[in-house]
């Protein structure tokens, strides 16, 4: 189609009608929208709040409406202000709005909130003490310099560290918190009680270094809008109208920064989803979105509820689910289609042993599709916790079935993987360089680059490995006496660890070595928001080590992966975390690991309660609505964690999918057999059935077996358990007891596993 728009900012005729001509045909990315679509697009003026559902067609809404304003003069595009929430979708939308108006969508203000903030801080940022040159620090960069700053007030970076405070100042900064604005209850003992002074001499820093973070981009334009009344004017007049994607995303500086932009033309248009609000643990906010009825005067507040990209049972299980949460503010999906479309395939639940069991299952069903001519690009994996793939991973290496993993490395490219591969490289190979280099540091032991140069020139002076030089100058005094030290101590773990080789399964081996090492620990004092998940990618890398007799057969296997890794294929299978699956969609989605304490995460609630819960039902939201045709959700009654068979329940969540829209099965094979060190068996615990129906959590079958276990148990009944021993159990729910074993602790385990003591 023609450009219609000019760089004049003349009319397009598609929209204005000509006196001469008489009205014109209203261009068809107008016409082609259905009625609450054109309602977003065409009321444009006041606050406007668009309640966009899963697949609804949000971004086409955006970008409409970015044309329809243009298009009917009611801004000049430099006049509007659109915020995306990555570089990516920011590219996207000029593009796409380039495609109806023209080259003038270069003078639109879009980008993200960080990329905008950039912007009005070069022009501005002499007022907040920055030059207009001025340097954005990573956070590799932040680190060091907090470091310097901590080192320089005497605080031990060991007992309160960097990444610690560092993280804590990020939140405050998303907070809109100047160091000025945090008071002692915030900050609490963090830094031996002297946090928020330790923020401001960061901040100080940052203004000598003419240098600004990230979290600094938006905080500065803050300060420049409350503390420079004319600033906040100018780009007060200048936005006639400021759209926002992802509203439900954005954390309170964010908002408060939206805020001041729109007071005086109060044309802010909002566009999210409350029921996809899964990034708390990055900042945001899911309130901002909940109370824009309360901060905004005479809100228009429009639903999209057509989903134009799942069968009504997909939609109809999701709406379900997510209607178990109370802080939302309320919409139902349903079909683009007519009241004759077909309501699709049922989600199939699955029962399953095992971890190793599930991703067999998996990969079977993904082959059986792939018989049937369905591209493997057309369907996804997506697991709550990184951990979860490396037995889809191993699986697929197996089978040859071509995959990839998006938003991050696979299992073993790992960083914390590496590390700990490169721990065993150096116990079964002394001279491996390379490895020991890769762990010579790792974790901190004081051991520098210069020393570490020193000993590659004596290694290569003497025709050494590095680890025999190593030792070599651990005798004289080229390298400093705390060096030495450190240096001798890990070369006497690494033959220490070499010498229990041949009698210490290689899973037993690796966890003494990430213990010893000090690694885990590193992981464990560390808060960034990764930790968690490296520490239970190692618990899962020493699990896996139990299916190998040898670290040499181990470690000739990952070479073998990652050579298959660097093997690329457009057609394979996603794998990926729920959180990376925001915005995608496929044909087939697989949900593993839908159980207890790992969805929703134990972690998750312990550190968030309820409002946790809620946020953890949202992804599982957005997990169901990725899916265009067909669901397959699955747990595992048993499940390997760090080395240890931990029964496991299925998911809450299961039982709230309405059961017109579910199929329960199981394996037929699973009948009378016996968990790894448990009593009883699944048929004894689940009611196993060949049939489609087992086990049906929420029908005939479970409901029979809470029958026959009613009143068996009861509080402080002593009982046995085959795995965890002896304990007393402190409360029942139905056929679920939580017990109080004498040396596993407290557990949560099916009646059925147990035994009166």
């Amino acid at each position: 189609m023609s450009d219609p728009f000019t760089l004049d900012d003349a009319p397009p005729p598609a929209v204005i009608p000509s006196p001469a001509s008489g009205p014109a045909p209203e261009p068809p990315w107008l016409t082609s929208l259905n009625p609450e679509q054109r309602q977003a697009v065409e009321v444009t003026e006041g606050p406007v709040l668009v309640l966009s559902g899963a697949g609804t067609g949000k971004t086409r809404v955006l970008i409409t409406r970015l044309a329809y304003i243009i298009g009917r003069r009611l801004a000049q595009p430099r006049q509007i202000l659109a915020v995306t929430f990555t570089n990516r979708a920011a590219r996207e939308m000029r593009e796409r709005v380039a495609g109806l108006v023209g080259p003038m969508a270069e003078s639109l203000w879009l980008g993200t909130f960080h990329a905008l903030g950039v912007k009005i801080l070069r022009k501005h940022g002499e007022l907040v003490g920055l030059k207009s040159n001025f340097t954005i620090l990573d956070t590799d960069d932040q680190t060091r310099l907090l470091k310097q700053v901590m080192e320089a007030e005497g605080i031990d970076h060991k007992k309160w560290p960097v990444q610690v405070l560092l993280g804590a100042i990020q939140r405050w900064k998303d907070k809109g918190l100047t160091h000025d604005r945090v008071t002692s209850a915030m900050a609490g003992d963090l830094a031996a009680g002297r946090a928020v002074d330790l923020y401001r001499q960061y901040q100080e820093r940052l203004t000598t270094l003419n240098a600004a973070d990230f979290g600094d981009l938006l905080l500065h334009c803050l300060t420049l809008f409350q503390d420079h009344a004319e600033v906040l004017a100018e780009y007060q007049d200048r936005f006639k109208y400021i759209l926002v994607d992802e509203y439900q995303d954005t954390n309170v500086a964010q908002y408060l920064w939206l805020r001041l932009l729109c007071q005086k033309h109060h044309n802010l248009c909002c566009v999210g989803d409350d029921d996809q609000s899964i990034y708390s643990w990055r900042g945001a906010e899911v309130g901002n979105i909940l109370r824009f009825e309360k901060d905004f005067k005479d809100p228009k507040i429009i639903r999209l509820e057509r989903n134009y990209r799942s069968t009504p049972t997909i939609l109809a299980a999701a709406s379900h689910l997510i209607s178990h949460n109370t802080d939302r503010l309320g919409k139902t999906l349903k079909t683009a289609g007519d009241a004759n479309t077909e309501p699709g395939d049922p989600i199939i639940i699955r029962g399953v042993w095992d971890g190793p069991e599930e991703a067999r299952w998996v990969v079977e069903e993904i082959e059986a599709a792939q018989s049937k001519d369905q591209k493997l690009a057309s369907m996804a994996i997506l697991v709550r916790a990184g951990f979860q793939m490396l037995e889809f991973e191993e699986r697929f290496i197996t089978t040859g079935v071509p995959y990839r993993v998006i938003g991050g490395p696979r299992f073993y490219e790992r960083m914390e993987i590496r590390d700990a591969i490169a721990y065993l490289r150096c116990i079964h190979a002394p001279t491996d360089d390379l490895a020991f280099e890769r762990v010579v540091n790792k974790p901190k032991r004081g051991i520098g680059e210069a020393s570490v140069q020193k000993v590659h020139v004596f290694a290569h002076s003497a025709g050494l490995s590095l680890m025999e030089a190593a030792f070599q100058l651990c005798e004289t005094d080229e390298l400093r006496a705390q060096t030495r030290k450190s240096l001798g101590t890990l070369i006497t773990d690494l033959a220490r660890w070499r010498s229990l080789r041949e009698t210490m399964p290689p899973a037993d081996l690796a966890a003494q070595v990430l213990d010893e090492s000090g690694y885990t620990d590193m992981w464990q004092r560390d808060t960034s928001p990764e930790a968690p998940g490296r520490l239970e990618n190692l618990k899962e890398f020493v699990g896996g080590l139990e299916e190998w007799d040898t670290i040499p057969a181990f470690l000739d296997h990952v070479s073998l992966v990652m050579e298959n890794d660097n093997q690329a294929n457009d057609d394979a299978v996603t794998i990926m975390t729920l959180h990376a699956a925001k915005g995608l969609e496929f044909d087939t989605v697989f949900l593993p690991g839908w159980e207890e304490e790992l969805f929703p995460h134990r972690r998750a609630l312990d550190e968030g309660g309820g409002a946790a819960l809620e946020e953890e039902r949202r992804l599982a939201y957005v997990g169901l609505t990725r899916a265009r045709k067909k669901v397959f959700a699955s747990f595992a009654a048993n499940r390997r964690i760090y080395n240890q068979w931990q029964a496991s329940l299925p998911s809450r969540f299961i039982v709230e999918f309405p059961e017109d829209c579910v199929e329960h099965i199981s394996d037929s094979g699973l009948m009378g057999s016996a968990a790894p060190g448990f009593s009883g068996g699944w048929n004894s615990g689940w009611q196993t059935q060949k049939t489609s129906r087992a086990p049906d959590i929420a029908g005939d079958t479970w409901q029979a077996h809470k029958r026959e276990s009613a009143g068996t148990y009861q509080v402080g009944m002593r009982i046995f358990h085959q795995k965890f021993g002896y304990g007393v159990i402190r409360a029942v729910e139905d056929t679920r007891l939580d017990i109080a074993f004498e040396k596993a602790g407290q557990k949560k385990v099916l009646d059925s596993f147990v035994e009166p003591a």
